[in-house]
């Protein structure tokens, strides 16, 4: 095809072609340019040649899907799923672990600089996850009738589309999990049930088995180690768990504040909350049920702004408007904000920084190895 004002890249969608991977998008795709256009490719790492197909084209991007690595990353490596590159539960199982944590942090460094204007340096080193297989305490399990085997079909979403790929056992899941989901197999749930959540509950944790808990055991010890860090760092008195689910943060920093208080609208959360607040003995907090937005101006008549600290674990999607409004109106000291999604986070901290907070430090957490994800927690400051 003739190269035009209006068509200036000769490939289309079926087109073979060699290209050099020059960086890493935040979602697990190589990207490469050809000809100056842009060029998205899953399961490939940065300095690798890649032979490609286009899958789908844009004004200003395509979409391809690996053939062949016609040049090898030396950081590449044997997959341990039989399932990856089918499966779309996993993007990074192809890289060394140790390279997969670098590729993360410059990821989420390179996400609070284009999209809150944030210094790189704010950014601290990764922490490391101690296994980087079998660490989910909880996967969700798809049904789908297989109409060619004739027969239901159990587990995740491939990684091209929405049917489901048939899975006797996941690699990141704890092995309890494995033998649950033989059991889901053998054992088929009733046919309404298209999707199947398969969990371990925590130790010493009182939950309802559809309650949010973090899904990695395994580091779950130094996420509380590096909340707890920042707010002994603030030194406040008092603290606030908003949207505080069954009670995790709260309860893991009682012994560093004079009193606190945790708020949840979900019955299901606070209940159990308070079960735990008892079988601690704590006696420095208590749990409210109630929409946090609409209870912070009467905490605030009992915890001074000046010296409070408000914990936030939202959803990915982050805190909706009204929730960061309510909190650039309260004006706590200090703002610790754990996110399991950087792009949300960074967009969120640029609207408190411009409310009169400062961005004090980001720490990076592997809570989700082999995948594209990564967990922070950001320490803002009142100015």
């Amino acid at each position: 095809m003739e190269k035009t004002a209006e068509t200036p890249f000769s490939f289309n969608v079926g087109d073979r072609l060699e290209v050099e991977i020059a960086d890493m998008a935040f979602g697990g795709d190589g990207v490469g340019k050809v000809d100056g256009f842009v060029v998205f490719v899953p399961f490939v790492i940065v300095g690798e040649l890649a032979l490609v197909e286009i899958t789908e084209r844009k004004s200003d991007f395509a979409r391809a899907r690996l053939l062949q690595i016609i040049t090898p990353s030396p950081d590449r490596v044997d997959p341990k799923c039989q399932y990856f590159g089918e499966c779309g539960g996993c993007q990074y199982q192809h890289i060394d672990y140790e390279a997969q944590g670098r590729i993360k942090l410059e990821q989420v460094r390179n996400l609070f600089a284009r999209v809150g204007g944030f210094a790189p340096q704010v950014v601290g080193e990764l922490i490391p996850c101690p296994a980087p297989y079998g660490y989910r305490n909880r996967i969700m399990i798809r049904r789908q009738w297989d109409k060619f085997q004739q027969k239901a079909i159990y587990g995740f979403l491939r990684a091209e589309s929405r049917l489901v790929v048939d899975l006797e056992r996941c690699e990141i899941a704890e092995e309890a999990l494995n033998e649950q989901l033989q059991q889901v197999r053998e054992d088929p749930p009733p046919r309404n049930m298209q999707k199947v959540v398969l969990r371990m509950m925590p130790d010493d944790w009182e939950m309802h088995r559809d309650s949010f808990f973090q899904n990695n055991f395994s580091l779950l010890p130094k996420l509380v180690e590096t909340v707890r860090s920042r707010l002994a760092d603030a030194s406040t008195k008092h603290l606030v768990d908003a949207y505080c689910g069954i009670g995790f943060f709260s309860l893991s920093m009682a012994d560093l504040v004079e009193d606190f208080v945790g708020i949840d609208i979900d019955k299901q959360c606070v209940l159990p909350a308070r079960k735990n607040l008892a079988a601690r003995g704590i006696e420095n907090g208590e749990f409210i049920h109630g929409k946090t937005e609409e209870q912070m101006d009467a905490l605030l008549e009992r915890f001074p702004a000046e010296d409070t600290t408000l914990i936030l674990d939202p959803p990915r999607k982050g805190v909706h408007k009204e929730g960061l409004e309510m909190l650039a109106n309260a004006k706590p000291r200090q703002v610790i904000y754990v996110s399991c999604h950087p792009a949300t986070l960074a967009r969120d901290l640029k609207w408190l920084c411009e409310q009169g907070y400062e961005l004090k430090s980001v720490t990076a957490l592997d809570m989700f190895p082999q995948t594209q994800h990564v967990e922070c927690v950001a320490d803002l400051r009142r100015t």
